[in-house]
């Protein structure tokens, strides 16, 4: 990573997954044929981190640049790195068939439950009952639907190789997270098809809660509605 600081409110967990995947590329010694897909929303400046080539993608189109990348340059190892926003709202449909091609780029899906860069609005993974700023009441089903879990989803397509939740709100999971990334990666370089980690993150700022608490809330609210785990694992994976 670069030497440039964060960007990133008090508490949030972004910073935390940017180190795990740059500490997974040079592990695996891939640096220099690395290439990054930036989303919108909170992590748009991810390219000011990582010190490998970068592009930016606009609403929910980082799936399709990094498809164009990967197939110009298949030697490349290409990556997205979303949050919820970009990936399951704006960008359902890139995702979903991305994974359905079976593309060789690995996604990295940020999933903190709410919109963060925009002001704390409802996002398709706001939890049911949780307030946001367009759901000041707490979402409820009947007018909003419920959580979209994108995992679960993309796990069914035949394209998708590794699909994995994790979450960072404790070291032990922590350690968990940067494991699945790195399968996540070797999956690509082994040419195996799509593959994805879903990382619960924290938003303290628009939680409206104390960088402690966030931590606690991913552990005692998201989990038990986004459940951890590898959802899909094909042969070879290891």
């Amino acid at each position: 990573m670069s030497d440039k600081v964060l960007h990133y409110c008090p508490g949030c967990t972004h910073g935390l997954a940017h180190r795990l995947v740059a500490e997974v590329i040079d592990e695996l010694g891939i640096l220099e044929r690395t290439i990054g897909v930036a989303s919108v929303g909170c992590s748009v400046f991810a390219y000011d981190y990582f010190r490998c080539d970068f592009q930016q993608a606009a609403h929910g189109r980082a799936p399709a640049v990094a498809t164009g990348i990967k197939r110009v340059h298949p030697e490349a190892v290409v990556f997205t790195y979303q949050g919820d926003g970009d990936l399951a709202a704006i960008g359902t449909a890139e995702i979903v068939h991305a994974a359905a091609r079976g593309e060789q780029i690995t996604v990295i899906f940020i999933n903190n439950a709410i919109y963060g860069m925009t002001g704390g609005q409802m996002a398709p993974t706001t939890l049911v009952g949780q307030a946001t700023t367009t759901t000041p009441q707490g979402r409820a089903p009947e007018r909003a639907g419920y959580p979209v879990r994108m995992s679960e989803i993309l796990a069914t397509l035949d394209g998708a190789a590794y699909i994995a939740r994790m979450s960072l709100h404790d070291p032990l999971h922590v350690g968990r997270a940067r494991r699945a990334i790195r399968k996540a990666f070797e999956v690509q370089l082994k040419g195996l098809g799509f593959s994805m980690v879903e990382l619960l993150s924290s938003c303290p700022v628009n939680w409206g809660l104390k960088p402690i608490e966030a931590l606690h809330w991913i552990e005692q609210r998201m989990i038990p509605s986004f459940p951890l785990g590898e959802l899909k694992n094909t042969a070879g994976v290891v």
